[in-house]
C-alpha cells in the first residue's frame, strides 16, 4: 500500500513470468529466460517446499535440484551484483550450537540426488531414515545439502545465505499481525483460538525462536544490500534468529496466545480456548483421544444427522499430524551464533536505513506482537473483522462457564471412580 500511494511508478517495474524450480532451466520460456539473464541485478532464492513430511524425492527436486537450476541461471546473467539464498536456522538441526557457516556432511548432496533419479520410491522409502540421520525430517535434511551446494556450485558468485528460525506473523509491514497461510506454529494458534487443541507435547522451559516475517524480509533486503557494498571471497551466513539476544519461552508463548485468544476471541471458536504444555506424552495421548478425536467424531455424527457434511474429523487429523511434526523443535533447543547479523545490525543502524528496514529483534515487544498475532489469525485467516467482538465475547462467556461445568463434573467423577476403587 505505501509503494502504491507514495511510489506508483515503482510497481511498473514488475514483469511476473512462469516458471517451476522443480523443471529443467526453471521451466522458463526462452524469451523470459533471456530477458533474466540480460536486465536482473539481484536474485532472492526462496522457493522451496516447506512440507516436514515430503517425499525425499519430491524434497530433493525443489530444495536441492531447484537450487542448483537456479544457480546455473546466475552464472549466466551479465549484470549480477547479489544473490541471497533463503535456508533455515534448522538446516543443521542435528547439532545443538550452531555457527554462521556452512556444514558438510558425509553423505554427500549430489550422491543424494544420485539415489533419487536411479532408485525407486520403495526403495528410497526403505534407507530414507537411514540417509536423513538425526534430522527430524527430509525438510531441513534437503536444505542442509542445498546449502552444501551453494557453498560448492556458488563459489565466485556473489551470494549470502540467509536462515530464518520459525517464521511468525508481521510485526508492521505490510499491517501488524498480517499472516497469508496456516502453515506450522500459526495452524496451532488457530486451533487454539478455536478450542480444538487442548494439549501440545512441548518442553514450556526453552525457548521458541519465532521471527516475524517482515523481519526476515528486511534481513534479506538489507544482506543483499551489504553484500554489495561489503564485497568479499568468504560466504557469509546470516543466523535470522530471536532467542540468542532476545528470548521468549514456550510457557510464556503459552501464555500469552490463551491471554489474546480470550480477550480478542474468534466468533468460531467451539469450545474455551486452553490447553496444557506437557512432555508426558502418555498423559498426551490420553488427552488427545479424549478431547481432540472423541468430539470430533461427536460433531461429525451431529452434522451427519443434520444433513451436513463431516469435517471435524479431517479437520483434527490435519492439526495433529502440523502438531506431531512440530514436537521436535518444541522438545529441543539450539545455539545460535549470531556474528554476521549483529553486524548486520550494527552497520543498519549506523547508517539509519533501520528507520525504512528493521532488522533487530530486541526491538519487538512479544507481549505486543502475539496480540497482534492473534488479531492477525482473526482478521487474514479467519477472515473476521472486529464487529464480530461483542458476538465473539458473549459466545466464549457461555462456553467458559461450560468449560469450568464439565472440569467440575470430570473432577467429581474421577474422585467417584478413586472412591469406589479404595473401598
Amino acid at each position: 500500500m505505501q509503494i502504491r500511494s507514495e511510489f506508483p511508478s515503482t510497481l511498473k517495474k514488475i514483469f511476473p513470468v512462469k516458471g517451476d524450480v522443480g523443471l529443467p532451466e526453471l521451466g522458463l520460456y526462452s524469451e523470459d529466460k533471456d530477458m533474466l539473464l540480460q536486465s536482473v541485478n539481484i536474485v532472492f532464492h526462496s522457493a522451496a517446499t516447506v512440507r516436514f513430511d515430503e517425499p525425499l524425492k519430491i524434497a530433493v527436486n525443489l530444495n536441492m535440484m531447484g537450487t542448483d537450476r537456479m544457480l546455473d541461471l546466475c552464472r549466466r546473467m551479465t549484470n549480477l551484483i547479489s544473490v541471497i539464498h533463503v535456508s533455515t536456522a534448522y538446516s543443521n538441526a542435528d547439532r545443538r550450537e550452531i555457527e554462521e557457516s556452512i556444514y558438510t556432511t558425509e553423505v554427500k548432496p549430489y550422491t543424494v540426488v544420485d539415489m533419487c533419479e536411479n532408485l525407486d520410491d520403495e526403495t528410497l522409502k526403505i534407507i530414507e531414515k537411514r540417509l536423513i540421520g538425526k534430522h527430524p525430517n527430509t525438510y531441513t535434511f534437503t536444505k542442509n545439502l542445498a546449502e552444501q551446494i551453494v557453498m560448492t556450485k556458488g563459489k565466485g558468485l556473489p551470494i549470502v545465505v540467509v536462515r530464518p528460525s520459525i517464521i511468525g506473523a508481521a510485526n508492521q509491514e505490510p499491517f501488524p499481525g498480517w499472516i497469508d497461510n496456516i502453515n506450522g506454529v500459526t495452524g496451532i494458534m488457530t486451533a487454539i483460538a478455536q478450542g480444538t487443541i487442548r494439549s501440545i507435547v512441548s518442553n514450556a522451559n526453552l525457548m521458541i525462536d519465532i521471527v516475524p516475517v517482515d523481519f526476515v524480509v528486511n534481513t534479506m533486503l538489507c544482506a543483499c544490500w551489504y553484500n554489495f557494498v561489503q564485497r568479499t571471497n568468504t560466504l557469509k551466513v546470516y543466523n535470522c534468529i530471536s532467542s540468542t539476544v532476545h528470548p521468549i519461552t514456550w510457557n510464556e508463548f503459552g501464555y500469552f496466545i490463551k491471554k489474546y485468544c480470550t480477550e480478542v476471541p474468534s466468533k468460531h471458536v467451539m469450545w474455551y480456548p486452553d490447553f496444557t504444555l506437557r512432555t508426558n506424552k502418555f498423559i498426551h495421548a490420553i488427552v488427545r483421544a479424549t478431547l481432540h478425536f472423541l468430539p470430533a467424531y461427536i460433531l461429525d455424527f451431529i452434522l451427519k444427522v443434520r444433513g451436513y457434511k463431516p469435517i471435524m474429523l479431517k479437520i483434527i487429523k490435519r492439526i495433529d499430524l502440523s502438531a506431531q511434526t512440530g514436537e521436535f523443535f518444541s522438545t529441543n533447543e539450539w545455539k545460535w551464533n549470531i556474528s554476521n547479523m549483529t553486524t548486520l545490525m550494527k552497520v543498519v543502524s549506523e547508517q539509519e536505513i533501520s528507520r525504512n528496514f528493521e532488522v533487530n529483534i530486541q526491538n519487538v515487544d512479544w507481549d505486543m506482537y502475539l496480540q497482534r498475532y492473534i488479531l492477525g489469525i482473526r482478521k487474514y485467516i479467519l477472515k473476521e473483522n472486529l464487529d464480530t467482538l461483542p458476538y465473539a465475547r458473549s459466545r466464549l462467556n457461555k462456553l467458559y462457564w461450560m468449560h469450568q461445568f464439565t472440569k467440575t463434573l470430570s473432577i467429581a467423577a474421577l474422585l467417584g471412580v478413586i472412591k469406589y476403587t479404595c473401598r
